[in-house]
């Protein structure tokens, strides 16, 4: 089993790049979120993998970062995801977004995924409930269910999850939906 890569970086195709480990190019599968903070071609990088062995074909695919991998490999253990999908996943929205997503069981989140549809979105959060994101402690910000509903607001019109949980952050605890989404966009627009 290849469980990490260290070399040259020889090419970056995404979402492939070439791995070059003393004369040997390794052509490993990425996603979006390792491929941009990988170094520019000639430079030295490492790379946690996952090789996957099939019929028809074996593939190897690279992580800049131990949860990315292992958020990799629990999404491929759902019946009708593969590895394409997982890192499609992963390219679409961090680790940590990921595990918030599972934890509040927001599907719209992963709908947004270019290739998840509401029924693999509703697999994910029943399938990875309990083992990704539970030991993640969500700030007590996020733990009412109007704050959740103004978190999911904000990313509908467009603000990152990045964006929209930052605003949260200045709200009162018990703030109403309505005046918490006003709240938050005036919040936003500073």
């Amino acid at each position: 089993m290849i469980g990490k890569l260290t070399g040259i970086l020889a090419e970056r195709n995404p979402p492939q790049v070439v791995v070059d480990c003393h004369g040997v190019g390794y052509e490993v599968d990425v996603p979006m979120s390792t491929f941009y903070n990988l170094p520019g071609a000639g430079e030295r990088v490492s790379l946690l993998t996952h090789f996957v062995v099939r019929e028809d074909a074996q593939i190897l695919y690279g992580f800049g970062t131990a949860e990315e991998r292992a958020a990799f490999r629990l999404l491929i253990k759902i019946s009708g995801v593969g590895p394409r999908t997982a890192l499609g996943v992963l390219s679409g929205m961090s680790v940590g977004e990921l595990a918030q997503a599972i934890t509040l069981q927001e599907a719209g989140r992963l709908v947004k995924i270019p290739g998840i549809g509401k029924k693999t979105a509703e697999r994910l959060l029943l399938e990875l409930k309990g083992k990704l994101g539970a030991d993640i402690a969500l700030p007590t910000h996020a733990a009412t269910d109007a704050q959740a509903d103004i978190l999911q607001a904000l990313v509908a019109l467009g603000y990152s999850d990045k964006e929209a949980a930052a605003s949260l952050k200045a709200l009162p605890k018990e703030v109403a939906v309505g005046e918490g989404i006003k709240l938050a966009l005036r919040a936003l627009a500073k």
